[in-house]
């Protein structure tokens, strides 16, 4: 993993480089990849060019854990508590929703706070000249585990080619606490695990990406990964020269995947 963090902290330095940027600004959940992330940037550009950006809506439970990866790191945090703006958000959407007689979903109500919080890292990054990173990893990602235009986005992506095993490895050979890295994942929300969500291991997700192993969870991995493929693509435009656009643009993917 030695090898693959050089090629990493030589592609956050080149790639800011290239955009003019004064630094990064990304978003601290308390969770690994976050961490991971902003301990890379740091060695890759320095620890007063990364800003971490903590923001709970109202109750966040690993937001002490956050503010001490920052203290950590050595790195600028601000909070930001997202919780005035998501409760008026929804009071704003409710009325259209009640005329239509449909009932406020958890697919808003899950998938808005994320959002929120891109907003609001775009919003900071535009005026302190920083770019945004992602933190996503790519068991994430095959699976469509992440929210669309929220914490799947961002300007670039030190780890979304290395599924949540190497980013384990990652984060063990950059020297960072052990009971952060081994951290079991959750959402923060529901209770549960990212495991228990997801009906299936990690290990088992990573064994099938890396390997082509199909195990138990075969069936159920490969239909998230196809039902969420939208989210991987982006947006799809209509094209006049009668190409199939989304077959192109899925093929696209599919190739930078494998490499």
């Amino acid at each position: 993993m030695e090898k693959e963090i050089e090629k990493i902290l030589k592609f956050i330095k080149d790639y800011v480089g290239s955009a003019h940027s004064k630094g990064v600004i990304l978003g601290m959940s308390g969770g690994k990849d976050s961490l991971i992330c902003a301990k890379l940037c740091t060695e890759a550009l320095g620890k007063d060019k990364v800003v971490g950006i903590i923001m709970p809506n109202g109750q966040m439970k690993d937001k002490n854990i956050a503010v001490e990866t920052c203290k950590f790191l050595g790195i600028k945090h601000f909070n930001l508590d997202i919780n005035d703006i998501y409760n008026r958000y929804i009071q704003l959407i409710k009325p259209v929703l009640s005329s239509e007689k449909i009932d406020l979903s958890t697919v808003t109500t899950f998938n808005l706070p994320p959002r929120l919080r891109m907003a609001c890292l775009y919003a900071i990054a535009g005026s302190l000249n920083y770019l945004v990173v992602n933190t996503s990893n790519l068991s994430e990602k095959e699976v469509g585990y992440t929210t669309k235009w929220g914490d799947n986005v961002g300007d670039f992506g030190p780890l979304v080619n290395y599924t949540k095993t190497e980013v384990v490895q990652i984060g063990l050979a950059l020297g960072l606490p052990k009971d952060l890295v081994l951290k079991v994942p959750d959402d923060g929300l529901s209770g549960k695990t990212d495991e228990d969500k997801l009906g299936f291991s990690y290990e088992e997700l990573d064994n099938f990406i890396r390997n082509g192993k199909k195990g138990d969870k075969f069936d159920k991995i490969s239909k998230m990964h196809s039902t969420s493929e939208h989210k991987r693509i982006g947006v799809v435009t209509f094209s006049n020269d009668k190409k199939n656009y989304f077959e192109l643009k899925r093929k696209k993917v599919n190739e930078e995947r494998k490499n």
